[in-house]
């Protein structure tokens, strides 16, 4: 079954966010992981509200917690950490 990594991303430091996208999206390719949305427009029902919402799609759960786990991700990660606020999730698909 494939899985949707969701994440929910206040930027705090935007040229230090710039680095980590830069990194991300080629370790997320390299992983079977393609994006579906990148930011724009969302309407916010319920919980907190995060300015930047980003969904891939990937071939697995597993292919997605290894693309995490990746050195190549963690090195994006480590552009992110200081730089924003998020939430990710990784959820399987039922198709």
């Amino acid at each position: 079954m494939g899985a949707l990594w969701i994440a929910h991303v206040t930027v705090t430091d935007a040229e230090a966010y710039g680095k980590y996208a830069e990194l991300a999206g080629p370790a997320i390719a390299k992983h079977g992981g393609s994006f579906i949305a990148r930011g724009g427009k969302f309407v916010q029902l319920e919980g907190k509200e995060r300015p930047r919402n980003v969904v891939a799609k990937f071939p697995s759960v597993e292919a997605a917690v290894d693309c995490y786990n990746s050195p190549e991700y963690q090195e994006a990660l480590s552009h992110a950490r200081d730089a924003s606020e998020r939430e990710l999730m990784v959820v399987e698909t039922s198709e």
